[in-house]
């Protein structure tokens, strides 16, 4: 078992424009970054066998904290996470708090989550007089988060190319001075990343409506956009239904493109805890991951104390990647066949009461040969009658997936696919079945809810009006890729970032370098000094914000805000620290100072609602659909949960009831000499943060830039183990772009199929290759050539 010893190397630096790595220096002038693995930390790849979590979390945790030096912060922060009782939400993953009232709720990424943002290391306007942007541009990402917390608020000042401090007065001004001076709201853009929270969420939108632009590109734009347009396509909601105590009950669980161990490790607890009661488990990812193999759980101290694992599936199946829709549409004609001589197969009286368009559906189901659902799927009939079997021996069923799904040209039709299933057996409005995403980050579930949609519905913009009393505009607005391309072509020229690192997650890595730096001004709300800061408008400012572990201090006492997760359960978060600086103010704040600036004559109450976040809430309650009663409802214990139509067998479709969907199968067969690539995160990494260079569940240490490939693959292209490999995609335009000089690592992945880490590969990803049904950059099937160095 490998665990992290050591601080990590660099990860790649800014891409050239054909997208080939320029190298990190290993210092530099002033505080040495900590970028340099000691003289042995030579590449290494041993396969895991070991179970998920349990000793190896613990150890790696514990290294954790002690390379961060937060023996005491780290476990006193680790006893007030996720607890109902006036403790804080975790800034990470957006997985239900436990439902048992389970103290020691937290998991290792969860942990390293915090102490993160935690560090006693500064950011302050001593180290920006110390490193110009363009010496701190050849830093890794790494070397520039673990810098520390930001202090204060800082503008770029071209003549030194430094950034120099600037007073939250100025800077709001600069703000609102840009704001007021476009000709049209439109050339404005405002991002927001999932760890906003909800009371931040609405004033954010409610800035940028009132300033008459509907631009709110979000990070949903590149995770679960499909899933919500899928949802609300066939059940009029754009979540799933379930809910945790949903999971505790069912008979089957099937997890699809989801590695649970890094993204959702509290996930583990329920996976092992369905197996003990006798549930089947089916895990469909092209990658066996660890979560999908064993797990000790580090709360239960029992086996912990035995080194007992308890198993996570009952069956796993490897597609290629692409291939799940294929998958499901067998598992789908399979009961539909059965249903031919078995009564029990298809829920008939659901289908007739609550569905519209089954019998297309069937027909569909019928004309896709055997031959060519085992072509796409990768996987033969035999297998996938073996998860037919399972679902339908099954009475209630539950079916959850994350971006293995979504992050394709057809996601959305996959999702539709996944309703399309849970409908033949009436898996809908009842305990222990439905559909049930797994959002990534904390809070982008909210975000939406709340209010960021660059679509937004008229009903809710009738609202917003009625009670906020502007005149919000009633065009749609630029989603993320929509508002790089503006922003490319000079029509957008201003961007405003609140939290996440949008250069390095965004798509097209130099393409977006260069819209950026196309604007006229740029602003980064942020916690820590990232990639953002450094590609940026002619004027830029990075504005120092408090983090969800640190105490929110207003006119009316410290306050809390609230987020939801990713099962509609909405509660509040209230933080237990002392800020890092006495100048950081709220998220709320910040956006209320920007307000302030850019629309002088606003009729809304910026200040009064600083003064008090209950009085965010009264408002929110009275806009948002399902947050009645707000105040008191958010306080009880756990929360509340946000009503769900589709759960109670309400669909808000035209026809009124649950949609069948009759897309065809994609064709997602490599062409012959190419590969399908599909991006994700490390283990020791959370979204754009990276760790160290280790991933643990993959057995990899001291590595980041590497390709994951079938040996067979590998043979036919002559290519051994860490042998330096070129991989170049063609985009949808004929274009391509490289990155070179990587690892090969031989890996448990099917023929035809490749995997990498993003951010490092978002540079093969095309501005243009989005999907026509969801726009969503499509990370997880780009098509490669992968050639020997």
């Amino acid at each position: 078992m490998t665990t992290s010893d050591d601080a990590a190397t660099p990860t790649d630096a800014e891409p050239t424009a054909t997208g080939t790595p320029t190298p990190a220096p290993a210092d530099g002038p002033g505080r040495e970054p900590e970028v340099g693995p000691s003289p042995a930390g030579a590449p290494r790849f041993r396969p895991y066998h070991h179970p998920a979590a349990g000793w190896g979390a613990a150890k790696s945790v514990t290294r954790f904290l002690a390379r961060e030096g937060a023996y005491l912060d780290g476990p006193r922060a680790v006893m007030r996470m996720n607890h109902e009782d006036g403790g804080f939400d975790c800034p990470g993953c957006a997985w239900p708090d436990d439902t048992k009232g389970l103290h020691l709720d937290i998991c290792e990424n969860g942990i390293k989550h915090v102490t993160w943002e935690m560090t006693r290391k500064r950011v302050g306007r001593e180290f920006f007089a110390a490193h110009s942007v363009t010496e701190l541009s050849d830093w890794s990402d790494f070397a520039l988060e673990d810098q520390g917390r930001l202090t204060e608020p800082m503008v770029y000042d071209a003549a030194t190319d430094h950034y120099v401090p600037i007073s939250w007065k100025d800077a709001f001004a600069l703000v609102g001075r840009t704001l007021r001076g476009l000709d049209d709201p439109n050339r404005a853009a405002f991002y927001t990343s999932g760890r906003l929270g909800n009371e931040a969420t609405f004033l954010y939108q409610l800035m940028a409506r009132e300033l008459g632009t509907n631009n709110l590109p979000d990070c949903s734009n590149m995770c679960h956009e499909a899933s919500g347009r899928a949802l609300q396509a066939s059940l009029g909601t754009g979540k799933g239904t379930v809910d945790l105590k949903d999971w505790e009950v069912t008979d089957a669980l099937f997890i699809l493109g989801v590695n649970a161990a890094s993204n959702a490790p509290r996930m583990l607890t329920s996976l092992a805890e369905a197996y003990r009661r006798g549930a089947q488990i089916v895990h469909v990812n092209p990658l066996v991951e660890a979560a999908a193999t064993r797990t000790i759980i580090p709360h239960d101290f029992t086996d912990m104390a035995l080194a007992k694992s308890t198993r996570t599936s009952t069956l796993n199946l490897q597609p290629r990647i692409g291939g799940d829709m294929a998958l499901l549409r067998g598992m789908a004609k399979a009961v539909l066949e059965q249903s031919a001589t078995d009564d029990g197969a298809l829920d008939r009286l659901f289908v007739d009461r609550h569905t519209t368009g089954f019998e297309a559906y069937r027909d569909v189901c019928a004309a896709t040969p055997w031959a060519e659902i085992e072509r796409q799927s990768g996987l033969d009939r035999a297998d996938i009658l073996k998860a037919a079997r399972i679902y339908r021996d099954a009475d209630r069923s539950i079916f959850s997936w994350c971006l293995g799904v979504t992050q394709h040209e057809h996601g959305v039709d996959t999702v539709r696919e996944i309703v399309n299933l849970l409908l033949l057996r009436g898996n809908l409005g009842r305990e222990g079945a439905g559909p049930s995403p797994v959002r990534g980050h904390s809070n982008v579930q909210g975000n939406r809810t709340c209010g960021i949609d660059h679509r937004p519905a008229a009903e809710f913009l009738d609202r917003l009006a009625e009670v906020c009393g502007i005149e919000p505009p009633r065009a749609h607005g630029l989603d993320t890729v929509g508002t790089i391309e503006a922003m490319r072509r000079g029509e957008v020229t201003v961007f405003v970032g609140m939290g996440g690192n949008f250069a390095l997650a965004a798509p097209d890595s130099p393409y977006t370098y260069e819209a950026l730096r196309a604007c006229e001004l740029t602003v980064q709300v942020s916690t820590k000094l990232n990639r953002s800061h450094l590609v940026h408008g002619r004027a830029a400012l990075i504005l120092p914000c408090l983090g969800r572990t640190e105490k929110d201090h207003q006119r009316a006492g410290v306050q809390s805000t609230s987020v939801e997760d990713s099962m509609s359960m909405v509660h509040l978060s209230t933080g237990m620290k002392k800020p890092a600086s006495s100048h950081l103010l709220s998220e709320p704040a910040i956006i209320a100072g920007m307000a302030r600036a850019a629309l002088p004559d606003s009729p809304t109450p910026w200040e009064w609602y600083i003064e008090d976040y209950d009085r965010i809430r009264d408002t929110m309650a009275r806009v948002l659909d399902g947050f009645e009663d707000f105040n008191r409802r958010v306080r009880l214990p756990l929360g509340f949960r946000i009503k769900q139509p589709a759960r109670e067998l309400v669909f808000l479709t035209d026809s009124g009831k649950a949609e069948f969907s009759t897309a065809p199968l994609p064709d997602v067969v490599p062409e012959p000499g190419t590969l399908a690539l599909g991006t994700m995160r490390s283990h020791d990494q959370w979204n754009t943060t990276i760790y160290s260079d280790d991933d643990r569940y993959r057995g990899i240490r001291n590595l980041r830039t590497l390709v994951f490939l079938n040996k067979d693959d590998m043979r036919e292209r002559g290519i051994s183990e860490f042998d330096r490999v070129d991989v170049t995609s063609t985009a949808r335009d004929g274009s391509t772009r490289s990155v070179t000089g990587y690892l090969a690592v031989p890996y448990d992945i099917p023929r035809g199929c490749a995997a990498g880490y993003m951010p490092e590969l978002n540079v093969l990803c095309a501005i243009g290759d989005y999907s026509t049904q969801s726009d969503q950059p499509i990370m997880k099937h780009l098509r490669v050539t992968v050639t020997k160095a």
